[in-house]
């Protein structure tokens, strides 16, 4: 059962009360109110979190992990409570993110993670170990929007919280844009000198590339064991860098929750933050200089271009120059089965894919004219 002080603490929010009294509510209103938060409940305990055998542990040991800027998140965490926004690649971000932040000392946040997270034992790890809020993304019920909206307020005054503005992962490669639910909650929390650190990561290779690219849109939302079991194919041989990278704290005092401007212009400074930490790494830039048909001098030329577009534009650079970029990518991407060497020729083998790891990179070019395969 959720705590009486909690319940009380979110009934007694302006939102509910109001949505309580109003004909929406309804006879069955406070009940609906109740069961949406038993649903939401959650409890973290951080330090069982390494002694489990995490379902998804032996696809995190392939991965290295980066931090760039800690003592921005180790000043924040100091100063009061923190919210992290970060991009969503995949679903590995909500295992590195907080695992990252573990090994370095500072305390764990609570993750607002999609519903369909939550079933099996996965599910019981995420509501009884590390703190994981389960979101319906598409619900219509006032009832379920004020309740989360009013237990995140809520929660913020206990706990930090680690959540992704774009709602689900990227299926295109892009950086989505916000959903703002979330972001109106923590206005209406009321903590002094509560903050925002934008968060990017970034992966050489995503685990489930192939399986975002080819749907592009997310069309609806599958079975996770379906997911994972797919992961599980595309982790054979899986090799990959993670970099996280912290961004400049966005203070939350002087934004008014109920100024629908406002949360809009906080929701797209939030994105804006993220995407300009994006690393740049050399699969991405690779991808963004591949033709159908290219010789090794002819990319290493191009990717040379990109680059000195992207140091103008102040990006958060992992390759310093085209050759660099061939010699860490193309081995990679041609045992992941995106591009082909054949008699001194790169050529594409999956172009959606190869699309997909150029459109990370996208928002950070100031012309389309690096990219024309």
């Amino acid at each position: 059962m959720i705590s009486d002080e909690l319940a009380r603490a979110v009934l007694s929010r302006e939102d509910v009360v109001r949505y309580l009294q109003s004909s929406h509510g309804g006879s069955d209103g406070r009940e609906r109110v109740y069961a949406y938060l038993e649903e939401l409940k959650t409890t973290q305990r951080y330090p069982f979190y390494r002694a489990l055998k995490h379902p998804l542990y032996p696809i995190l040991r392939k991965i290295d992990r980066h931090v760039e800027h800690l003592d921005i998140v180790e000043a924040a965490t100091r100063a009061g409570r923190v919210i992290y926004a970060s991009n969503h690649k995949s679903h590995t971000d909500y295992l590195v993110e907080p695992v990252v932040l573990d090994d370095n000392g500072v305390r764990p946040p609570i993750i607002a993670a999609g519903i369909n997270l939550f079933g099996g034992p996965l599910g019981l790890i995420h509501r009884h170990v590390t703190g994981a809020i389960p979101i319906r993304r598409n619900a219509k019920d006032p009832a379920y929007h004020v309740t989360l909206k009013a237990y995140v307020a809520e929660l913020l005054r206990r706990h930090d919280l680690l959540f992704y503005p774009e709602g689900g992962r990227s299926y295109s490669g892009e950086l989505k844009p916000p959903k703002t639910g979330l972001l109106h909650a923590a206005l209406t929390a009321d903590t002094p000198g509560l903050m925002i650190v934008p968060t990017a990561i970034s992966y050489d290779l995503v685990l489930e590339d192939h399986i975002l690219a080819r749907q592009r849109v997310k069309r609806r939302q599958r079975p996770f064991a379906r997911e994972f079991a797919e992961m599980v194919r595309y982790a054979v041989g899986y090799r990959s860098r993670a970099f996280l990278t912290f961004g400049r704290p966005i203070p939350l005092d002087g934004w008014e929750p109920e100024s629908r401007r406002d949360v809009m212009e906080l929701g797209k400074l939030t994105t804006t933050s993220i995407g300009k930490l994006v690393k740049v790494l050399p699969t991405a830039v690779i991808a963004t200089a591949m033709r159908p048909s290219i010789t090794r001098r002819d990319l290493e030329e191009r990717a040379e271009a990109i680059i000195e577009t992207l140091r103008a534009v102040g990006a958060n650079l992992g390759v310093s120059s085209g050759r660099q970029a061939v010699d860490e990518a193309a081995q990679p991407l041609e045992a992941r089965g995106i591009i082909v060497c054949d008699r001194g020729r790169f050529r594409v083998r999956d172009r959606n894919v190869l699309r997909y790891y150029a459109r990370t990179i996208e928002h950070l070019l100031t012309s389309g004219s690096g990219r024309t395969h």
